[in-house]
Formats: structure tokens, C-alpha cells, sequence
């Protein structure tokens, strides 16, 4: 035979328990929360030294760069002319994302990135310039993504996990990054490229 003891608790017992555990589950939630608005309001910050060298990769054979400007802003690269004492030949355009779509943010905030424009509505390629996303160091800001980028045309589709590459645990960054580059190149093309160059 099996005896069972119940013990009664005074009701005021019973609710100091119950307001200390909910205490104790409160302190235990709030505790990650409070670090991670912590590090939302103190982001890394990225800056790459070397996004000018990318203008000399994607264009050997620029002979000028023009200061940034115009509408859209952008840089002019210029070649050698097609004869002697010709208008020099334009082999492309350079520009900034944060100049053509500023209100496009990614996790954090924007992603500057420099993208390179041939005529013939074809990227050259994308370089990150400066971000402050928690996770670009493994997502955008790893040279495989800008260079995923080259040779894709203004008509593509730009879209993430179809022809530009997913990045788990970032996909805010990424396509916030992809949307930037889309829209900037097209609002180039609009502006600068004949449409009947556009391949």
C-alpha cells in the first residue's frame, strides 16, 4: 500500500513563489536581449583601404578617371582616342550605390559599395567600400561577393539564391546589397547607356 502526502501551501507562499520564478524567467530573457541592443548601438565598422584599385583591374586601359559627377553621380573612365587627336574612347562608368540609392539599408545601415558599368550595360564588378553590418565579414564583404557580380548584365535579375549567391545568417545583408547594385546600375543605364548597346 502506497501512502501519498499532499502539502498545502499558504496562498501567500504560493504567489511569492510564482513572482519569483516569473522574476528569475524575466532576468533570464532580458539579459541576451539587453546585449544584443548593446551591440546594435556600438556596430563594427568596415572600411576597405583598397576599393580605389579596383577601378585599375576592371579598366587596364583607362587613361583618365573623372572626378565624380553628373546625374546620377559617377566617374567617367576614359581610353586612349580611336585616332590620333580624337575624343578620348569612354570604356565606362564607376560610381558609388550610396550616391544612386541611399535609402537602401541593409541590417544595419547602408553598404557602400563601388560597382564598375561598361556601355554595353555589363558590370565589371562590385567592391564593398564600407558597411557596419554584424555579419559582412562572412556575407558581403568577402571579395567572392562583389566578384560574383562581373560580366552580369543590367538586365538580369538580380536575385538572391537564383543568380546571386545566399549567405546564411545574412540574408538581410545580401539582399539589401543585391537590391543596391540593381537599382543603381539600371538608374545608370537609364541615364547614360544607349539602349541599343545593351546586351
Amino acid at each position: 500500500m502506497m501512502l501519498t502526502t499532499t502539502v498545502r501551501c499558504p496562498p501567500r507562499f504560493a504567489t511569492t513563489m510564482l513572482l519569483f520564478i516569473l522574476l528569475v524567467c524575466t532576468v533570464a530573457v532580458a539579459e541576451p536581449a539587453a546585449q544584443y541592443g548593446r551591440r546594435r548601438r556600438e556596430p563594427r565598422l568596415y572600411e576597405n583601404p583598397n576599393s580605389g584599385i579596383a577601378l585599375r583591374q576592371w579598366f587596364p586601359n583607362a587613361t583618365a578617371v573623372s572626378p565624380v559627377e553628373g546625374t546620377p553621380p559617377h566617374m567617367t573612365i576614359s581610353g586612349p582616342p580611336p585616332r590620333q587627336g580624337g575624343t578620348p574612347t569612354v570604356l565606362g562608368y564607376a560610381f558609388w550605390t550610396t550616391d544612386l540609392v541611399p535609402s537602401e539599408v541593409g541590417y544595419h545601415g547602408p553598404i557602400k559599395m563601388l560597382v564598375g558599368l561598361t556601355p554595353a550595360g555589363r558590370l565589371t564588378g562590385v567592391v564593398v567600400d564600407s558597411d557596419t553590418e554584424p555579419f559582412g565579414y562572412f556575407s558581403v564583404e568577402p571579395a567572392e561577393f562583389g566578384a560574383q557580380f562581373a560580366s552580369k548584365s543590367i538586365l538580369d535579375r538580380f536575385r538572391v539564391g537564383e543568380d546571386v549567391d545566399a549567405v546564411s545568417r545574412a540574408s538581410i545583408s545580401v539582399g539589401s546589397a543585391t537590391r543596391a547594385i540593381r537599382d543603381s546600375v539600371r538608374i545608370m543605364a537609364r541615364a547614360l547607356l544607349n539602349p541599343a548597346d545593351v546586351k
